[in-house]
């Protein structure tokens, strides 16, 4: 059987990618390296937070397969790689799982048919890093022999307005003829295609995306701590700051940032500033220092608080109300509750945590307690702290049920709560 594509990498991006493709009438086979996805997924099991099993069973009825053989990939028309590009131990690109994803593209690659790249990633790495490699493995010629392009994901989970049909795409080929490719590949299930110049200016505007709200949000952050000391109300500060219907738009300071971009992608793009310009991009590695300290800033307030009261947070127990990085998800990835929580152990803290969308948590593989009554747990505790505002906790109850409670995510109302 032949498929009108083949996804690589059935996580967060591109299962609701195979979705989308199923749900326009096109054949779509689904390639993963870890075969307990693959089994789950024949069993109808959805494990990202956007599709359902439901929506699983959907696409198995569409004629959606799930294989780790990557010969496979010789059947499609179309190949799509959607594999994590996460950080090095020294905070550079790691691009295993892209080589690898080419690796198995390449092996498999097909005079005619069209590969897309779109693992966020530093510019430069469709031509230099992947072309080079299909190429070598193939013995074919990027551009004549077959079509290559970058588009970069724009997936955000848990959002329930803008998903893959309705974001604008944008795509970059390596010629001309790759960007129409991959524009009409897209156009068979996407409302609305941008056409990049190239590669390099898809992978920067990706890149560009995510890094003016990581040093917005730094901003934000900075402001927050300058205006505790001074005894402003940030959250009415920016409030007040929202009216202006131009030139403004409102971001707000929290305990850290957290999730597959914000704190991931910037430093992309500052690594590829330092190791091919020679000088630092500095604007974005000063918002990385302001957000990565976040946490350790939360946990000196939290002792703080309860110093004020007399209280040593050693032997003091604090639970953490949701730990994913975003409300109403069960993402965990890069979630500031986890330095957050190893600031506060390390002060001698005993901490808990309550979170209706995560059943089992560990730091560093050392289990955290999860209690399950919500209200006892807040009442007994000498300090709760919102981490993350879940449409399941109605934060002005709880901060009136606690001995102390530290919102840091502005939502309460009342007096009863430490606002960020």
């Amino acid at each position: 059987m032949s498929y009108d594509v083949v996804i690589l990498g059935l996580g967060y991006v591109g299962l609701p990618l195979a979705q989308q493709a199923i749900r326009a009438g096109m054949s779509v086979l689904g390639f993963d390296v870890d075969e307990t996805v693959v089994k789950s997924l024949a069993a109808g099991r959805s494990h990202v937070d956007d599709l359902s099993d439901a929506d699983v069973a959907e696409m198995l009825a569409g004629g959606f397969r799930a294989t780790a053989d990557e010969t496979e990939i010789a059947t499609a028309r179309t190949a799509v790689i959607c594999v994590p590009t996460p950080l090095s131990e020294g905070d550079g690109p790691d691009l295993r799982a892209v080589t690898g994803a080419t690796g198995s593209v390449g092996r498999n690659l097909r005079a005619g048919m069209l590969v897309v790249l779109e693992s966020t990633t530093y510019p430069g790495t469709t031509d230099d890093v992947v072309r080079p490699l299909l190429e070598r493995l193939s013995g074919l010629t990027a551009g004549i022999d077959f079509h290559l392009a970058f588009s970069p994901e724009r997936i955000d989970p848990g959002n329930a307005e803008y998903g893959a049909h309705n974001t604008p795409k944008v795509v970059g080929g390596y010629t001309t003829a790759c960007t129409e490719a991959a524009a009409g590949f897209y156009g068979r299930f996407i409302e609305t295609v941008v056409r990049a110049r190239g590669t390099r200016e898809a992978e920067t505007a990706k890149l560009l995306e995510n890094t003016y709200r990581h040093v917005n949000i730094a901003l934000v952050n900075e402001m927050a701590r300058f205006c505790h000391e001074l005894d402003i109300d940030l959250w009415d500060v920016i409030n007040a700051a929202s009216t202006k219907p131009f030139g403004f738009q409102a971001f707000y300071p929290g305990p850290g940032v957290g999730g597959h971009c914000i704190p991931i992608d910037p430093n992309y793009l500052s690594h590829n500033v330092r190791s091919k310009l020679g000088y630092p991009f500095r604007f974005v590695e000063l918002a990385q220092e302001i957000n990565a300290t976040m946490p350790a800033y939360v946990a000196r307030r939290a002792q703080n608080l309860l110093n004020a009261d007399g209280q040593a947070v050693r032997g003091a127990t604090v639970l953490l109300l949701g730990i994913t990085y975003k409300p109403n998800i069960a993402d965990q990835r890069e979630s500031p509750a986890a330095p957050l929580a190893r600031q506060l152990a390390a002060l001698g803290a005993t901490v808990s945590y309550h979170d209706p969308h995560v059943g089992t948590w560990d730091i560093g593989g050392v289990p955290v307690s999860r209690t399950e009554d919500l209200e006892g747990a807040v009442a007994s505790a000498d300090l709760v702290i919102l981490v993350q505002n879940h449409r399941e906790y109605d934060a002005d109850h709880l901060a009136r049920l606690a001995k102390r409670f530290f919102d840091t995510r502005g939502v309460t109302t009342g007096r009863e709560a430490h606002r960020l």
